[in-house]
């Protein structure tokens, strides 16, 4: 996390000042818009040390033997999100990765995330996918509402910055919505582009379901798919797959010790984006009865 937090520093710095060098950084996307907080860096950073340049290099060594494993196993890799402290070196380790993995026209092999719920993520979309396309690399993206929105808005408070979450939930919303549009619209063309529809939303899901047909996506193709976490909105998912469309479960797998206070920050922060859990509830509630009844 602290290189992490390093490379993202140097990032903010060198877009705030273009003529600032990183020796090390290698062929990537842009992980800016003209709207991306900035905030975190309000000095110049100390460069990359020897040892966390080498730890630098492992890092990549490492995406690097992971994409080759689901290259070889035909298998994407989606990359996750993180608040926007990390994210700059996040993104920037994605697009590279995507650069050198991606030569399948057919379908990418790696997914970097898009948080709808940050101001800047149309922009930074754009951006991302306009380089994509003048470099005729594939990229998919997984769309995901956020999960951080807590701890954003409380640390742009205290350093007296307007917060880069969106203000209101419908303003996520809409931003979700047209990021989905825009990608399914990309994805329906014949290009490279791929997209996972990772939402909880019924609204989102039926839209995206919607607008999958009008375009005449094939379901089948991997162009179009959705995503849910383990556990959570299991009514929109079995929807959607009975539908024809390619569902995942995200499941999170590690020691209970790292595992289980990771999976409760993901509850704490993602209290105000669940629409679903009642519904879930309710739909649990009559499966129990059912199953009660019909002994």
């Amino acid at each position: 996390m602290s290189l992490l937090k390093r490379v993202s520093d140097l990032l903010r710095w060198q877009y705030k000042n273009p003529s600032f060098k990183l020796p090390w950084k290698l062929h990537s996307f842009p992980v800016f818009s003209g709207s991306s907080p900035l905030y975190h860096t309000i000095s110049e950073p100390e460069p990359l040390t020897v040892v966390e340049e080498q730890e630098l290099d492992k890092a990549h060594e490492r995406i690097k033997s992971i994409c080759i494993r689901c290259q070889e196993s035909n298998v994407p890799l989606l990359i996750d999100a993180e608040d926007t402290i990390l994210q700059p070196a996040i993104d920037y380790m994605a697009y590279w990765s995507a650069i050198m993995f991606n030569s399948d026209k057919s379908r990418p092999i790696v997914y970097n995330t898009i948080q709808a719920y940050l101001k800047d993520a149309g922009e930074r979309l754009h951006l991302a996918l306009r380089e994509s396309e003048k470099m005729k690399v594939p990229i998919g993206f997984k769309l995901v509402r956020g999960a951080y929105m807590s701890s954003e808005v409380k640390l742009a408070a205290s350093l007296g910055y307007k917060s880069p979450v969106h203000d209101t939930i419908q303003e996520t919303h809409a931003c979700y919505n047209e990021c989905m549009g825009f990608l399914m619209e990309k994805a329906s063309n014949g290009t490279g582009i791929a997209v996972i529809l990772a939402t909880h939303n019924t609204d989102s899901g039926k839209l995206g379901a919607r607008k999958a047909s009008e375009l005449g996506i094939d379901k089948e193709n991997g162009k179009i798919e959705f995503a849910q976490l383990y556990g959570m909105s299991d009514a929109l998912s079995l929807g959607l797959k009975r539908a024809g469309f390619n569902v995942s479960k995200y499941m999170p797998y590690g020691p209970v010790e790292t595992a289980v206070p990771y999976l409760i920050r993901r509850a704490y922060e993602n209290r105000g984006m669940m629409s679903t859990g009642a519904l879930d509830r309710q739909l649990m509630r009559m499966e129990l009865k059912r199953r009660i009844m019909a002994r």
